[in-house]
């Protein structure tokens, strides 16, 4: 009962920081999504390429193979790549398809499975912890971005500063 509870909560949350995500992106424009603050850091685009890799990489055949396919260059994920935003959404989707299509795929009894990321072995519960703790941390590095690039045009992706007391009134009246 207790991993079937699990299972659906991951399932819940991750489909709740990836709209998110989504709703951060779209606040911005085409150019934003490669804006950079400095040489040290990501733009949103680069976030977009690693979340992908990585959830392609850790995803894909999940229960039966390393997560560390040899086919993933993670190095270049964090490089400048040509493109726009119809092609970083596609990297976008495709990668929360694999993630979210095998989350959804995994039965209660995987749980218990150990599994492989970089030859270490892991549960199949503590690997979906350990995304759910990486997803959200670079996703809030995505809402970050575009909060510091909006400004004042910024819309607020949950309770607006100084509308606690409002929220919290409209959630009793139901």
């Amino acid at each position: 009962m207790m991993e079937k509870i699990f299972l659906e909560s991951v399932q819940k949350r991750m489909r709740a920081y990836k709209k998110l995500g989504e709703d951060a992106m779209a606040q911005l424009s085409d150019g934003e999504l490669y804006y950079r603050p400095n040489e040290y850091s990501n733009s949103v685009a680069q976030v977009v390429q690693h979340l992908s890799g990585n959830m392609r990489s850790r995803w894909t055949h999940f229960l039966t193979e390393d997560g560390e396919k040899p086919w993933r260059n993670r190095d270049s994920e964090f490089e400048e790549h040509e493109g726009n935003r119809d092609s970083l959404l596609q990297q976008w989707e495709s990668g929360w398809q694999v993630f979210l299509d095998t989350l959804d795929n995994l039965k209660e009894e995987d749980l218990v499975k150990i599994i492989h990321i970089r030859t270490e072995p892991m549960a199949v519960a503590d690997a979906i912890l350990r995304q759910l703790t990486h997803y959200p941390y670079h996703i809030g590095q995505i809402i970050y971005l575009a909060k510091v690039i909006r400004g004042e045009s910024w819309e607020s992706l949950s309770i607006a500063k100084g509308k606690s007391e409002e929220y919290n009134r409209k959630m009793k009246e139901g």
